[in-house]
Formats: structure tokens, C-alpha cells, sequence
């Protein structure tokens, strides 16, 4: 494809991430470090800094970051060297439903857990019932300790992120260098931590650093929770004052600035550390039989652990189809009036309507505009061409609710762009936020796909008269079909189920995507929170059969998606 085209793509582009990346950033630390009259001031950030209210929130979402990413490195790690080097009954099953934490945004499953071990929730009926408490006894476990509620929610929506990648990078480590070391007397758990672990250090810092960014700026779990103690929900109430208040530019800021000085040092730390290895391995490896008792104890741990991963999902399921669940292990009663409900309330049907258009044209743009950056990185030879990456790959690194923040603080009157203001109709920007923030999965396949074509295939249509164009549609694209479908299938799945942009951003009930809608009904006194889950378990079968796409099309090549 001819140089001009390259160029044109890259102008673009640049232009794009201008406007609606970089701009509402700049817009951002504008309003933290700008005083009324245009002078640079670090008063805002440092009287909040100075506000134990604000200082405190930040410290909260930080431990919630590590605690959060410390669990789940404890639940996926095991399980990925177990499911790597063993061989087990029940594995290809029990390895499929590790994904299925993916299938539920993390604030729906805070719905759901909290029907369990609320009050008068479903464990307490339990320990009731098995005679280890007396009866009436009431104890709201998450109310106790929130943090941890939240820090044990996220890890448990989180870990197939850790999860997929530790997989992947062990299925690439040599088992010679593992050998070599036992025979030099390196074994057990000392032989794991001086050699393996070494070895996939990269590929568990691009999971890890997802599930942290994540866990750092989660809105909807503390949301649920009630827990206001925390950076993300501090910007979303300072929302309303958003014209005259400083301070909530000033958290924003605080924000990006963790996430990007952590990610960068976690690079620099970890993600520059990679072993070589042999182009291919000088052993046999792969997994090996067990003696049975072994066997079914890598069983038992990949279920229990599932089980308890799936517990949210159970708790929003028994919600949505029960017309009363109080002091009882299970429901009561089980009815679908709360399916007909939701599909008859005057919320939830535009709601879905507009996720379903909002994530359609979101993942069009996602499509067209991935698959030209990644053939002009991949393919073509023009300078700054690895900074068109650099900036494709950039919204997994800063958080969906600084990013709408943004668009919020560029739209407002007397501002450019204030013709894209979404108090009146946040159609647009609704749709640009959900490209910008879920391009880069389209653009890490397409890359992938292009890398693993022969641009000889090209070159021989063009010999024989194709134009550049049309040799690249009319070969290289169907080559690529599958890489193209999972990563736009995974664009318009995660569009569909947005919180960070779609809470902030869709303010006028017509406008509601699905999750601003599950948000809302949960609030609502009486039957609210049983139409909320019915909704909840719409969207759950919907990401549920896209992730099961996914990983039939891609298998252990999925984890290579969510890396930064």
C-alpha cells in the first residue's frame, strides 16, 4: 500500500487522539493547575492533598489497587502453572469456566454478593440452619469490612485477566531451562521462583497492570457498596459542580498522574526483564499424568476457586428470578415477571437499545481505524509510525473515567467543544469514548493477524495487477477474518457493558446504556433491585456467549488482548 496512504492514516489518527485523547487530558490538568486568571498553581492539588477527606481517598484506592491485584495474583497463578504443567480430570472444561468472571461487570456481581452474605442473606441462613450460630442472628460480613468487599469482588471479576496471560507466557518458557535447574539440585518452589517466575515476569505484569488501573479507578463496586472513601466516586460526586470547583480537575489529575507514574515504573521494573529462549523448545515438555489423589486435587482447587468466582453471578441469577429472598438459603419463591418487568419498564428497553447503538457504531469506528493503524505499523516504513502504537495502546493505561471526566470538562459552555455538551444529548461522545477506550483490543489483533501473514500474498496480487487497496481487502483482510472478529467482538462486548463512561456521561434518562440503567434501578426503592438483576443477567448472557466466541477462536492467544 502506497506510502501517501500510510501517511493520510497517521494524520488521522494523530488528529483523532488529539481531540478526544489527548485534549480532554490537557483539559484536565488545565482545570487542576490553572488559576482564574491562566497562571500555573499548585494551590488546588496541594490544599487537596492537604484534605484528609481527599488524601484519604486516594490512600483507600490505592490499597484497594494492590489488595485487589494481590488476590488476584493468588487465585489465577496457581491456577495457570496447575493448568500448564498437570493433567487433570475435567480440565478443558474446568479451564473454559475460569472465563466466566468476565461474563459480569464487576459492579452487577457487588449486587448479587451482597444478597449472600447481607444481613439476612444466604450464608447467615446457612450457619443458622447448620446449628453454628443461634437463630435470628444477623451479621452483614461486607458491612464490617467494605474494603475488603469491594478489594475481594474485583479480584474475583478480575483474575482471568492475570490469568490468561501467566498462561500464555508459560506455555512459552523451554522446559530445558526448568530441567537444567533441577539437575543442578533447583527444585520444588525454590526452582519456581528462581527460574519460572523469572521468565514469565512480562506476561504477568501486562495482566497485572490491567487488573490494577482497574481496580485504582473502579466506580461501580464502591458504588454499591456504599463506600465513598475512594478517589473514583469523590470525582463522580464533585461532578455536579464541575463549572466552578477546582477540585475535582485537581482528583482527576491526581488520578492519571498515579496511574501513569505506577504503570511506568512497573515497566521499567518488570516489564523490560525478558529471557531469551530457544526458537524451539529442546524438550518434549507439556503436561504430565498425576497419581490420582493429585489428579483430583488440582480438580477440587480449579473448582472451588470457580465456584467462589461464579458466587456473584449465582447471587444476581437467584435475584433476577425470585420475587422475595429474605432469610432463606434460596429464594422463596421463583417468578420471570422480573424478566418481563425489565423488558416492559420505560428504563430498560432504551437502555438496551441504546448500548446496542452506541456499542454497533462505537466497534465500526473500532474496526475501520484498527485495522489501517495496525497494517501502517505492521507494514508500512514511515517514521513515528511506532508512536501511531504507542498512542492506539494508551487508553488501557488511563483510566475510562479520567478519559470521560474529560470529555465532560472540554464540552462545557464557552469550550470547542461545546456543541458535544452531553447534558443535552451525549450520543456522540458516548460513541467516541467507547472507540477510544476499546480500540486498542482491535488494533493488538489486527496487528497479530498482519504479523502472522506473508506480505508476499500481496505483493503477488499486485503482480498480477490488483491495486494496493484491493489486495489487502480482497486477500490479507479474510486471511485475518478470525483476529478481526474476536477483537471486534471484544471492542463491542466491553462497549456494551462500559461503567466508568456511561455513569458519567449519559445524564438524561433517554440516553441511559444498559449500565447506567442497572445503577439506576438498583437505587429505586421496592422491586428495583430485582429488575436491576434481571437486566444484569441479560447482559451477562450476552458477554457470556461472546466470550466463549473468543476463546474458541483465539484459545491462549485471548490473553495477548488485554496487555498494555
Amino acid at each position: 500500500m502506497s506510502q501517501s496512504f500510510a501517511r493520510l492514516v497517521f494524520i488521522f489518527t494523530t488528529l483523532f487522539f488529539g481531540a478526544f485523547f489527548i485534549w480532554p487530558i490537557v483539559q484536565i490538568l488545565k482545570g487542576g493547575f490553572v488559576d482564574a486568571d491562566g497562571h500555573l498553581t499548585f494551590a488546588y492539588v496541594t490544599a487537596l492533598l492537604a484534605n484528609p477527606v481527599y488524601l484519604g481517598g486516594i490512600g483507600n484506592s490505592l490499597l484497594l489497587a494492590c489488595a485487589t491485584t494481590g488476590l488476584a495474583f493468588l487465585i489465577a497463578l496457581p491456577l495457570a502453572f496447575i493448568g500448564d504443567r498437570f493433567l487433570f480430570p475435567g480440565k478443558s472444561l474446568l479451564g473454559s469456566l475460569v472465563l466466566i468472571p468476565m461474563i459480569l461487570p464487576p459492579f452487577v456481581g457487588a449486587i448479587g454478593i451482597k444478597q449472600i452474605f447481607g444481613q439476612y442473606g444466604a450464608f447467615n441462613t446457612l450457619l443458622i440452619e447448620l446449628g453454628l450460630r443461634p437463630a435470628g442472628w444477623t451479621h452483614d460480613w461486607f458491612a464490617v469490612s467494605p474494603f475488603w468487599g469491594i478489594a475481594l469482588v474485583n479480584a474475583l471479576s478480575l483474575y482471568p485477566v492475570v490469568y490468561l496471560n501467566a498462561a500464555a507466557a508459560l506455555a512459552n518458557v523451554d522446559p530445558a531451562m526448568e530441567e537444567a535447574a533441577q539437575n543442578l539440585g533447583c527444585t520444588g518452589f525454590r526452582r519456581f521462583f528462581k527460574i519460572t517466575l523469572p521468565l514469565i515476569k512480562p506476561g504477568l505484569f501486562a495482566g497485572g497492570t490491567i487488573v490494577f488501573i482497574w481496580a485504582f479507578t473502579e466506580l461501580g463496586v464502591p458504588l454499591i457498596f456504599d463506600y465513598p472513601r475512594v478517589i473514583a466516586v469523590q470525582i463522580f460526586d464533585g461532578l455536579k459542580d464541575i463549572g466552578g470547583n477546582p477540585f475535582p480537575y485537581a482528583l482527576a489529575a491526581v488520578m492519571l498522574a498515579s496511574t501513569v507514574v505506577l504503570y511506568a515504573l512497573g515497566k521499567g521494573l518488570f516489564g523490560r526483564q525478558n529471557h531469551a529462549m530457544m526458537a524451539k523448545a529442546t524438550s518434549a515438555g507439556g503436561p504430565r499424568a498425576l497419581p490420582s489423589a493429585r489428579a483430583w486435587l488440582c480438580t477440587a482447587a480449579f473448582a472451588g476457586i470457580t465456584f467462589l468466582a461464579v458466587l456473584p453471578h449465582l447471587g444476581v441469577v437467584l435475584v433476577a428470578f425470585s420475587s422475595d429472598w429474605y432469610a432463606g438459603i434460596l429464594p422463596a419463591r421463583f417468578t420471570l415477571e422480573n424478566f418481563q418487568l425489565a423488558l416492559g419498564n420505560n428504563l430498560t428497553v432504551p437502555a438496551i437499545a441504546n448500548s446496542l447503538k452506541f456499542a454497533s457504531l462505537a466497534t465500526v469506528v473500532d474496526v475501520v481505524l484498527g485495522i489501517a493503524i495496525a497494517y501502517v505499523v505492521v507494514r508500512s516504513k514511515i517514521p513515528g509510525r511506532q508512536l501511531l502504537d504507542f498512542l492506539a495502546m494508551m487508553p488501557l493505561a488511563v483510566p475510562g473515567l479520567v478519559i470521560a471526566f474529560g470529555y465532560l470538562a472540554m464540552s462545557q459552555e464557552g469550550k470547542f467543544f461545546a456543541f458535544l455538551n452531553p447534558v443535552e444529548n451525549p450520543t456522540i461522545l458516548l460513541i467516541i469514548a467507547y472507540s477510544v477506550r476499546r480500540l486498542p483490543y482491535v488494533v493488538r489483533s489486527a496487528a497479530a493477524g498482519f504479523q502472522q501473514t506473508s506480505e508476499t500474498l500481496e505483493e503477488a496480487a499486485q503482480n498480477l495487477g490488483s491495486p494496493p487497496l484491493k489486495a489487502v481487502i480482497k486477500v490479507t483482510l479474510p486471511l485475518i477474518a478470525a483476529n478481526l472478529i474476536a477483537g471486534g467482538l471484544l471492542a463491542f462486548a466491553f462497549a456494551m457493558l462500559e461503567v466508568s463512561d456511561s455513569l458519567v456521561l449519559a445524564q438524561k434518562q433517554a440516553f441511559y446504556p444498559i449500565t447506567k440503567a442497572i445503577l439506576e434501578l438498583f437505587q429505586l426503592l421496592g422491586d428495583g433491585k430485582f429488575i436491576a438483576s434481571a437486566l444484569g443477567v441479560w447482559a451477562m448472557v450476552f458477554l457470556g456467549v461472546t466470550i466463549v466466541g473468543l476463546g474458541a477462536i483465539l484459545g491462549k492467544k485471548l490473553g495477548a488482548i488485554f496487555r498494555v
